[in-house]
């Protein structure tokens, strides 16, 4: 009984004796490991035996990254987008995101500054918004007051014709209506079909009075322009002769008022006709002034 009591009480044959005097030398108190068993890890953790596998959770905590194979310890994060690029790319994308943005904000302030209301801003830039605006994106409406085209305008012209035969006079050739075939059923009509003799007399009548005088130093310019287009235009048919003197006239009509309306409108068309002109070489396109060399 006494060898026994002697055993369990810490006796150095034993099985417990090991065990406690490796919990007591372990102890915060202890102030080491002297009394570790040889073979033990120093580190805090346990020492695994063999055939044992590592805790990811413990290894690598609860956070770690999983990859495509489970949970990875110290690897770099993914970036996507600008951020993924190399520092040199960046710089690039950066500069290129900032000059789009930044030709985007001008158009839109050019683009509103042009339908606004005149103000100040308008009076003292107003021909830098037109020569932005004009004729890529040119607006037919005006913020705040839309004014619709309520007439329709035509322009004509005939030409007097120098020929074996003497001189005589061709009928009236609506410019504005093969315009109009040229835009009719046409997906992607051109601008020159939209807009080159539309605004060509819109200039024109803007820069001269009621009776075709020139309120301005831009009514020679206008009167040159239209000149040039017609001749243009009239460059496509053949007369049998020399184009001497040419006469435009513009015909305006009212937009009929809608059914429902009860507003009486009248359609009887307006001309406006315009003094003869001789052709110079200055008019005549520039195959028509190779043909005369």
């Amino acid at each position: 009984m006494d060898s026994n009591d002697d055993r369990g009480a810490g006796g150095g044959s034993g099985s417990a004796g090991p065990g406690v005097q490796r919990r007591e030398d372990a102890s915060p108190d202890s102030g080491g490991l002297a009394g570790s068993v040889p073979g033990q890890g120093t580190g805090s953790g346990p020492e695994l035996g063999p055939g044992a596998h590592a805790d990811p959770d413990h290894a690598c905590g609860t956070d770690a990254p999983t990859g495509p194979c489970g949970p990875s310890c110290g690897s770099a994060p993914v970036h996507a987008g600008i951020a993924g690029l190399s520092l040199p790319y960046q710089l690039v994308a950066a500069a290129a995101l900032a000059v789009i943005g930044l030709i985007a904000c001008t158009h839109l302030a050019m683009v509103f500054l042009h339908v606004a209301p005149s103000n100040t801003l308008t009076k003292q830039h107003g021909k830098a918004v037109d020569d932005w605006v004009y004729p890529e994106f040119e607006q037919n409406w005006k913020l705040f007051a839309p004014n619709p085209l309520q007439q329709n305008v035509a322009v004509h012209v005939r030409a007097e014709i120098a020929g074996p035969q003497g001189r005589r006079t061709t009928a009236w050739m609506s410019l504005s209506g093969e315009d109009g075939k040229g835009i009719r059923g046409n997906l992607l009509p051109s601008h020159v079909h939209q807009n080159e003799l539309r605004r060509g007399w819109d200039f024109y009548v803007n820069s001269h009075d009621l009776q075709n005088h020139p309120n301005g130093p831009r009514g020679g310019l206008s009167e040159r322009y239209i000149r040039r287009i017609v001749m243009l235009r009239l460059s496509g048919h053949d007369y049998g002769g020399t184009v001497e003197r040419i006469q435009v006239r513009s015909e305006v009509r009212s937009v009929t008022a809608p059914p429902w309306s009860t507003e009486r409108i009248s359609t009887k068309p307006v001309y406006r006709v315009l003094p003869w002109w001789t052709v110079t070489p200055e008019d005549l396109p520039e195959n028509a002034k190779e043909a005369d060399k």
